[in-house]
């Protein structure tokens, strides 16, 4: 059986070897700044023996909200030495109930946060009175400027630290020396069914178990260089990159912070100019973007250079087919072919990124094969990956030399997987199930909530909610195919769950009997309504209108829109449920669900995969312009 290590004990083992070596990297005031491994140990020894000092016990929780930075990294490991349970939490949350359920429900009593990140604290503080200090990383003047009650800065932490290093080493040391490999490592908090998350503990050993359990199936070059786009609050960023590049004595860079998300996001192409990265962490949001933009260069340079690039993109995508297929006897004569024209235009599109990339690690939703195809084509292969926090996050993954384009690539070992049917039995392989693994990465649970942890892990079993199926002609393989019963997909590769809105709605308002929210992988969400036609009669006819009119079914259509409305900024329900998995566009379903449809079973429950397929076309035309328009001919005629 593999040693049961801890993430102190990969710090200790991989910042020694590596010892002066740059680990981090990241650009402040214009200039890349490099911090060594050896640094990054005793900086976090600095943070650690302060907050120490500062009156941190073991098993505490510190709750961490910043953009990805160096001092993301240095303060989490200090934390960790310390003894104390993480709390990452992600930028994208509103100074509202987000954050006060994360840092309450956690039990965090203290934080650590960024300068860009310090008034959403601040506005919130009244309503966390546990939280005993606010730790501000930055030192230079923000719009806040002077610190308030309860707020210090870190460069006094860390001050604190030294002087408990010279007073009290042997305490610092017996503190991080007493964590065990059961201890958490942190909590990660999903985005939740309702105003409740539930928040996901993984300990030390599932960390350092699936680095060595994603390590069986991709690698990175000694002393490579990767640029973290993806935030740090997430567990795949953890092992993917904060700790795998640890191991392999590789460096991380962080894209330069702008005073807003957007900016920050504008920074990225500048960051792979300076960092030339040999791997990048990347989601199909992003990956799409990049190739929006290579295309939009290539159509500049006008139609001749256009149609040379498309001709070789098509010769490339046609030779290398689903990458484990490659050539064959009857595409010998496309090989010279693909080395002239990546000599005259990929090479050229590969200098975008910097000149070195060798391959994107792709997270989240699943891959388009198409684009799969695309960035093999141009050199830089995008391999597609898959997990969820629950594991830790990592399951399976594509690599250099094992890759099935429209899989998610080789199961990780040592980890068990079996696919199940809704009664939980084994299916046969390359028959469709849900996705049902074991193994060290398997969390610890749902913090403070044992209903939900019975629920979802069954005899160490871990059921992931997700459909797929083993390949039938090679078992290493896993292709996953979607949701196994409701989670909703978004572009970036963030999973939810919709229970709780649809119930909400459908238990809240008169005027809807049943609701389905969608999202595949889109770029927002839709929502099909089924109407209580008798009560929004009702409703019209008290206004003076016919509910037969045009009028009347556009009263009827706004009225539906208002209760949907009620849950956004403004409305009674706000704050209920995230913003972003409220529905932009809403379809009227011309036909109830139910048990002779088969849109209900025998419980009541509504079929999920039965009415999207019943409404396939309504939720297609949910996508268009027309359609996210609420007043449409599709949702009138619904109306009868």
């Amino acid at each position: 059986m593999a040693e049961r290590t801890t993430i102190i004990d990969f710090i200790e083992k991989y910042t020694r070897q590596y010892g002066p070596d740059t680990y981090l990297r990241e650009k402040i005031d214009g200039v890349w700044k490099e911090i060594s491994f050896d640094q990054t140990r005793k900086e976090a020894y600095r943070i650690g023996a302060g907050l120490m000092a500062l009156g941190v016990e073991k098993g505490d929780k510190i709750a961490l909200l910043s953009e990805g930075r160096s001092m993301w990294m240095l303060s989490e490991f200090g934390a960790m030495y310390a003894g104390a349970t993480d709390v990452p939490l992600s930028i994208n949350l509103g100074e509202g109930q987000d954050l006060v359920f994360r840092i309450n429900h956690s039990e965090s009593k203290w934080v650590l946060v960024s300068g860009y990140q310090l008034p959403k604290i601040r506005k919130i503080l009244p309503e966390c009175p546990q939280i005993q200090k606010v730790i501000v990383f930055d030192d230079t003047a923000f719009e806040w400027d002077a610190l308030e009650e309860k707020e210090i800065r870190m460069s006094e932490i860390q001050a604190m630290g030294d002087k408990f290093l010279a007073e009290h080493e042997d305490l610092f040391v017996a503190r991080y020396k007493s964590i065990g490999p059961d201890d958490y490592a942190n909590i990660s908090y999903t985005s939740g069914t309702t105003a409740d998350p539930k928040g996901i503990l993984l300990t030390h050993r599932n960390y350092t178990a699936n680095v060595a359990q994603g390590n069986s199936v991709i690698t990175i070059p000694r002393g490579g260089v990767m640029l973290v786009i993806l935030p740090f609050d997430h567990c795949f960023a953890h092992v993917a990159g904060i700790y795998t590049m640890m191991i392999y004595g590789g460096s991380l860079a962080t894209v330069p912070i702008g005073k807003t998300p957007l900016a920050t996001l504008r920074n990225i192409p500048g960051a792979i100019k300076d960092v030339r990265p040999h791997v990048m962490l990347s989601v199909p949001a992003l990956a799409r973007n990049f190739k929006k933009n290579i295309e939009a260069g290539i159509k500049a340079k006008g139609p001749k250079v256009e149609k040379l690039y498309n001709f070789a993109l098509k010769n490339a995508i046609a030779y290398n087919k689903e990458y484990y297929n490659r050539g064959g006897i009857l595409n010998w004569w496309r090989k010279p072919l693909m080395a002239l024209f990546d000599k005259l235009i990929f090479k050229q599109v590969r200098e975008s990124f910097g000149g070195r990339m060798l391959f994107f690690v792709g997270g989240g939703a699943l891959l388009d094969i198409e684009l799969q195809r695309y960035y093999c084509a141009i050199g830089i292969p995008m391999f597609q990956g898959y997990g969820l926090t629950e594991a830790t996050p990592i399951i399976c993954a594509n690599s250099s030399g094992h890759a099935i384009f429209g899989s998610s690539g080789r199961i990780v070992k040592p980890m068990d997987i079996k696919i199940c049917d809704e009664e939980g039995k084994e299916v046969p392989i390359g028959q469709k199930g849900e996705i049902v693994i074991k193994g060290e990465n398997v969390m610890a649970g749902y913090w403070k909530n044992p209903k939900a942890t019975a629920e979802t892990v069954i005899d160490g079993w871990l059921h992931t909610g997700d459909m797929g199926y083993i390949c039938p002609f090679d078992t290493d393989f896993l292709y996953v195919v979607g949701r196994f019963k409701s989670l909703l997909i978004s572009s970036d590769g963030e999973k939810y769950s919709p229970e709780g809105f649809e119930d909400s709605l459908t238990d809240g308002s008169k005027f809807v009997n049943a609701c389905v929210l969608h999202n595949n992988q889109n770029p927002y969400c839709v929502a099909l309504i089924v109407p209580d036609k008798g009560a929004l009669k009702e409703a019209v006819e008290a206004k003076g209108l016919s509910a037969d009119s045009e009028e009347g079914k556009k009263a009827m259509l706004e009225i539906i829109q208002a209760e949907v409305d009620s849950y956004k900024k403004g409305g009674r329900h706000e704050g209920m449920f995230p913003e972003r998995w409220l529905p932009s566009a809403i379809g009227i379903c011309d036909e109830e669900f139910t048990i002779a449809n088969r849109m209900m079973n025998s419980t009541s429950k509504i079929v999920r995969g039965k009415v999207e397929e019943h409404y396939a076309s309504l939720l297609d035309y949910l996508y268009t312009a027309e359609g996210k328009n609420l007043i449409n001919p599709r949702n009138i005629a619904a109306l009868g």
